[in-house]
């Protein structure tokens, strides 16, 4: 039986679980009500905090599920993303629209890596 490993487990939820050496992360959100700019930008280094703590980084990401709350803003979200994702590193990824846990919210990145 494999172990499984989780950080920073609450009652509802970890932020991350590790299994047979995959990271799994829950949703990431940013500061609610802060642009979709500032918001990617707090996801991506909660991202990369995580898998930090989990013995892994960006490099390793296998996917990716990205959620707006508003397509319209897709571009936006991308501007940061581009300048995030390591070159020659891109996990497959899949974007949709969809309300999130508040109207506040803009944007939430699951994503799942190799340790």
């Amino acid at each position: 039986m494999s172990d499984i490993k989780r950080i920073e487990t609450g009652q509802r939820m970890s932020q991350a679980v590790i299994h047979n050496g995959i990271v799994y992360l829950a949703g990431q959100v940013g500061e609610p009500g802060a642009s979709v700019t500032d918001q990617t930008k707090t996801v991506l280094a909660q991202i990369d905090r995580l898998l930090a703590e989990a013995g892994t980084d960006k490099t390793r990401i296998l996917t990716a599920q990205v959620w707006m709350a508003d397509m319209a803003d897709f571009a936006e979200m991308n501007a940061v993303w581009d300048g995030w994702v390591a070159p020659g590193h891109a996990p497959a990824r899949a974007t949709g629209e969809s309300a999130l846990a508040t109207p506040d919210y803009k944007v939430e990145i699951i994503v799942v890596a190799a340790q």
